[in-house]
């Protein structure tokens, strides 16, 4: 019985010494010298901890894009490693290491999240190397900046590029929206402007202050403008709703940016995005949009992403049309308004949005699998090694109480369970590959 009772001590140790990467190698100190770092199981967590901004490129080696990338980030390392607050670059094989790409829902290749502070955030910034510095150096910037000319905030829209949306205070207290900057870091640009022209004001389209300015340079520099009252509640709904310009055109990156967004979305469903009659179409729902911030108004293809279309009910109806969306699986078609038809849009515009308030609405299923949110396993596979050692050590200790004729039948519930819990897994695995993955493999 002594002799079991040490075999229980050095199973339970065995778990208890499990390294939380399971079975990885001593971690070493990492420095921020320049270089991109390689990153696996044994020192992913290590590195997200020493360093308050971390880019990193979940790449395959076998993808073209990622081949590109990659001198691109030789490059702009040396330079992020001197800023004051350095930005460190770091790429992990996703094609190997699994397990990661899995954790941080990696689904095509390169996907490149930046770690601020521990948690990530997708990377949809340039990727040429001296844009990619210029970006970032951006990114590490005060929460809220502090404008004093008219050039000064030329310099800032310049420096904060297309990507992200920029707000503008004008004749604003910096304390009034530092809140919201820090919130809304990951999302957008703040700053707050203390001496400015009259040709600032015809320029971003506001004629008296305190004013907040939002700023969408990358959807033809769209503006929207707050006039108050600046309290917190008015104020944080005015920057939420301003994230996304007036209509958003759907895409891979976008419905990512929608996960955020607990609003329902008024989807309209083209031919073709890129037509004449889609451009007079946007122009309407945009007014639409502004009478109707509760709801995110948002546009896309059958041409460009049919296999997203052709989710939305039948084929066979003529589009455009329009749909109430949830952004996960279901969806309300409002009844008698099915299509946008006849030249005149407007009205069946108004007609829809008017029905979808009075509730004359039918639910429906989106026809596959939900667009957003990919499903997580269930057991990871530290738990599965966890498991493995307790059925080993419980067997040994069997065998061993046997020996010592002190052996007594033992039911094994945790064995039933691992079979149990593989199965779970593999179900889990199953319904993981079928998963929607639109973008899935970019080369």
């Amino acid at each position: 019985m002594h002799r079991s009772w040490q075999v229980m001590v050095i199973v339970l140790v065995s778990i208890l010494g499990l390294p939380s990467s399971s079975f990885s190698s001593v971690e070493q100190p990492l420095t921020a010298d320049g270089n991109v770092l390689e990153l696996d199981e044994s020192n992913f967590d290590l590195a997200i901890s020493s360093f308050d901004f971390i880019l990193v490129d979940f790449y395959a080696p076998w993808c073209g894009h990622c081949k590109r990338l990659s001198p691109e980030l030789d490059a702009a390392a040396p330079q992020l490693a001197k800023l004051k607050t350095p930005v460190v670059l770091a790429k992990v094989n996703a094609d190997k290491f699994t397990r990661l790409a899995k954790k941080f829902d990696v689904d095509a290749y390169p996907t490149i999240k930046i770690f601020m502070h521990g948690i990530p955030v997708d990377y949809y910034g340039p990727r040429k190397a001296d844009l990619l510095v210029r970006y970032l150096k951006k990114f590490v910037a005060p929460d809220v900046s502090i404008l004093d000319s008219d050039s000064s905030i030329n310099d800032f829209v310049e420096a904060a590029g297309a990507y992200f949306p920029i707000y503008l205070g004008f004749g604003l207290d910096e304390s009034i929206i530092s809140k919201f900057a820090i919130k809304y870091k990951k999302k957008a640009w703040f700053s707050v402007a203390k001496g400015f022209s009259e040709d600032v004001m015809v320029s971003y389209d506001f004629d008296k202050v305190p004013a907040l300015v939002s700023v969408h340079p990358n959807y033809n520099n769209e503006r929207s403008t707050f006039y108050g009252p600046f309290e917190e509640q008015f104020l944080e709904e005015f920057i939420k709703q301003s994230l996304f310009p007036r209509v958003l055109p759907i895409n891979y990156d976008t419905l990512k940016l929608l996960k955020d967004d607990d609003r329902k979305i008024a989807l309209t469903i083209v031919e073709d995005e890129d037509d004449d009659q889609t451009k007079n179409l946007i122009n309407l729902l945009k007014a639409a949009a502004s009478a109707n911030r509760d709801l995110v108004f948002a546009y896309v293809g059958a041409k460009q992403w049919g296999e997203f279309t052709d989710s939305f009910g039948d084929k066979k109806t003529t589009l455009p049309k329009m749909v109430i969306w949830d952004g996960k699986d279901d969806y309300l078609t409002v009844i008698g308004s099915e299509s946008i038809l006849g030249n005149d849009h407007a009205t069946q515009i108004s007609k829809f949005i008017e029905g979808y308030r009075e509730g004359r609405t039918e639910e429906r299923k989106i026809a596959g699998p939900s667009f957003i949110g990919f499903i997580n396993s269930l057991i990871g596979i530290r738990t599965v090694y966890i498991l493995v050692i307790i059925v080993g050590g419980i067997m040994l200790f069997q065998t061993l109480t046997k020996d010592d004729n002190e052996y007594r039948r033992v039911d094994t519930p945790s064995r039933d369970q691992f079979d149990q819990t593989s199965s779970s897994t593999s179900t889990s695995s199953q319904v993981e590959r079928r998963e929607y993955r639109a973008g899935d493999k970019q080369d």
